[in-house]
């Protein structure tokens, strides 16, 4: 029952905002379509009432059967319904002939408003086509950005979930990865100012630079400075094109995996909220200092980014999130406590402390929390060793 009322939800939310998708797999019976039952039972039920009483003078009612076929069916079905609604007006007003209410006028209206319909069908197609073409974009840039990872890739296990604010685009600032190397498994989440394609296009380049400088690069500082060039290069980039988006800046979180460094891991934050440890012995914030954001280092003297050694028990997962998480609110305006909810939910099975149970449970509590209404791009990550050595190429 609940999956029925949220097809029907989805049905009627894609109505307005142009998911095709879910409308047509919710019209559907094994990957055929059946959405013309729709206005054939309407029209049999105008029909029925029209003929069995005198009460109600239905049959004018058959204009609204190619408007109902326009939103929910091809062109070509519905002018199918355009025609049978004009025969079926015909018919009550020269063969059944059992009341005065048909007509000329009636007639017009209903070629009319067939015709509009048939037109309307063929905008809306050619919208959904263009808004599936659009979308396909966007998971293709998605997945070049964000790409698939293996399974315990780097000797790591890992989950994450990545929820655009935008759902039409399904991409934005968000970025996370995993590069193991000879040097170690190396893990980048972060959040790039701001939104739209200039928000993407600065998360690729760091991830770009993150792929080649953590592989080749033995100090972690050092990854830590390449990503902050690479961001000030980029930065000068935009400018020089004379974007207004030429300031943008990141916060990201760094951590790296040393293989001589079973019970601990480096961290660097670039002003960013640290990550947590969870395991089944609770949940814990890593005493980890924060830095300027990537981008930032002419405000301050010191080095960008400097990493520090933190422990991390073989069982604990390190569970990172981005402001989508952090600054989710309910309706009155309070924030989401993501580090509580873990707490509790370990507290009561330790079980929950696996990568894909925190992140499902991160997820479903920052939805919740805000009645889903994402202010922000978000992403939630979870690694944890995964008691293999790592495989790199």
């Amino acid at each position: 029952m609940r999956r029925l009322v949220r097809g029907w939800w989805e049905l009627f939310g894609g109505l307005g905002r142009g998911d095709a998708a879910s409308r047509h797999a919710l019209l559907s019976v094994r990957g055929h379509s059946v959405a013309w039952l729709v206005p054939l039972l309407m029209l049999g039920g105008i029909v029925a009432v029209d003929v069995t009483t005198d009460v109600f003078q239905f049959i004018a009612w058959t204009v609204l059967v190619p408007g109902v076929a326009a939103a929910i069916c091809g062109v070509w079905s519905t002018g199918l319904f355009s025609v049978l609604s004009i025969v079926v007006y015909l018919l009550a007003d020269l063969v059944w002939q059992h009341r005065a209410e048909t007509g000329l006028p009636g007639l017009l209206l209903v070629v009319i408003g067939g015709a509009v319909a048939v037109v309307a069908a063929a905008v809306r197609v050619r919208g959904e086509r263009s808004m599936t073409h659009m979308r396909d974009i966007a998971e293709t840039t998605r997945r070049t950005v964000l790409r698939p990872l293996p399974v315990d890739f780097g000797g790591l296990e890992h989950a994450a979930v990545y929820l655009a604010a935008d759902s039409e685009a399904r991409v934005g600032g968000d970025f996370y990865d995993i590069q193991p190397g000879p040097h170690g498994t190396r893990v980048l989440l972060g959040d790039v100012q701001g939104k739209g394609l200039g928000a993407v296009d600065a998360a690729a380049a760091l991830l770009g630079t993150f792929r080649e400088a953590a592989y080749h690069e033995a100090d972690l500082a050092v990854v830590a400075r390449r990503l902050e060039t690479r961001m000030l290069r980029h930065r000068a980039h935009t400018a020089a094109l004379g974007r207004s988006d030429g300031d943008r800046f990141a916060t990201a979180v760094l951590v790296g995996f040393r293989p001589g460094l079973p019970d601990a891991v480096e961290v660097a934050v670039f002003g960013h909220e640290p990550p947590l440890a969870v395991g089944p012995r609770g949940v814990r914030a890593l005493p980890v200092g924060g830095g300027l954001p990537l981008g930032m280092s002419d405000l301050g003297p010191g080095p960008v980014g400097s990493p520090e050694r933190a422990a991390l028990a073989a069982d604990e997962a390190l569970l990172l999130v981005t402001d989508g998480v952090t600054e989710a609110r309910d309706p009155a305006g309070r924030f989401y406590r993501h580090g509580r909810a873990v707490a509790a939910a370990v507290a009561a099975d330790p079980a929950n402390s696996a990568p894909g149970r925190l992140v499902a449970l991160v997820r479903d509590g920052t939805l919740r929390h805000c009645r889903g209404r994402l202010a922000d791009d978000t992403t939630v990550f979870a690694v944890r060793r995964a008691g293999r050595p790592p495989v790199w190429p």
